[in-house]
């Protein structure tokens, strides 16, 4: 029954014979991160656009900042105390040497590189090292019980873990359960590496970088590679790991920049 109301009372119409359902057609295979919906037809004599054809990679950011911004002043914290002061062409071949540090460390695309780190010089250099490469990063919340820390590494089958010198005794106590972390990075420079450390083959990040020439050249991958993952801590049960896209992570940062967000 159809219910219309009017004039203060209550009509009923007798509701039409719904139609026979028709067949379902065949369900046809969709590739993963392809929407299912029906093909556009082209209309006669389309043509591409080829204005900023390009791929929205996060390398594309620090890539306009050295090209445009190069000297533009980049002030953080060290963990060991100094203010560090740098630019972002300093930044940008930077983290290409801790690009070529990982992947010398046979890090391939896709593999997972997790963070144990607060808002450093280095980390933004693991940041761009890791997701320019087709990698994908990993921030841990060090805030998590350690047993929930030690769940989501190893969950994510993360491959590396870089930390800060403060997260130490922390990721000595986590080092034992995390079964798929084959490196284990301080991100600090050689005078300041601990003397004894309970994790055996403990690497130092300067001497990684050091070691490398930055004359790299960042592969071109397409746009829906992920580029990061995040896990929530406000779920009921296990943690959910979100997936972020180059591809979202720019379009993000777009929108945030805009009047209206945050500006």
């Amino acid at each position: 029954m159809v219910f219309g109301f009017g004039k203060g009372k209550q009509e009923t119409k007798a509701a039409a014979p719904a139609p026979a359902p028709a067949a379902p057609a065949a369900a046809k295979p969709v590739a993963p991160g392809v929407a299912s919906a029906a093909p556009i037809s082209l209309p006669r004599g389309w043509m591409a656009g080829q204005m900023q054809d390009w791929k929205l990679t996060v390398n594309k950011v620090i890539e306009h900042a050295h090209n445009n911004h190069g000297n533009r002043e980049v002030v953080t914290r060290s963990v060991e105390g100094p203010i560090v002061r740098s630019t972002y062409s300093e930044l940008y071949y930077r983290a290409r040497k801790c690009s070529n540090a990982l992947l010398a460390d046979g890090v391939q695309k896709g593999d997972r590189i997790a963070t144990l780190a607060w808002n450093t010089q280095r980390h933004i250099e693991t940041w761009y090292g890791t997701m320019c490469i087709g990698a994908v990063l990993h921030t841990l919340n060090p805030r998590l019980f350690p047993e929930q820390i030690a769940w989501i590494a190893n969950d994510a089958a993360d491959k590396v873990l870089c930390f800060d010198l403060n997260f130490l005794p922390l990721v000595e106590k986590l080092a034992p359960q995390l079964t798929s972390v084959k490196h284990f990075v301080a991100m600090v420079g050689r005078s300041h590496m601990p003397a004894q450390s309970a994790i055996p083959g403990l690497l130092c990040y300067e001497d990684l970088v050091d070691a490398e020439d930055g004359v790299y050249r960042w592969p071109e991958f397409d746009e829906n590679t992920a580029s990061s993952i995040c896990y929530t801590s406000g779920t009921t049960g296990n943690p959910k790991g979100a997936v972020y896209s180059h591809r979202s992570t720019l379009l993000h940062s777009y929108g945030l920049v805009m009047p209206d967000a945050m500006g």
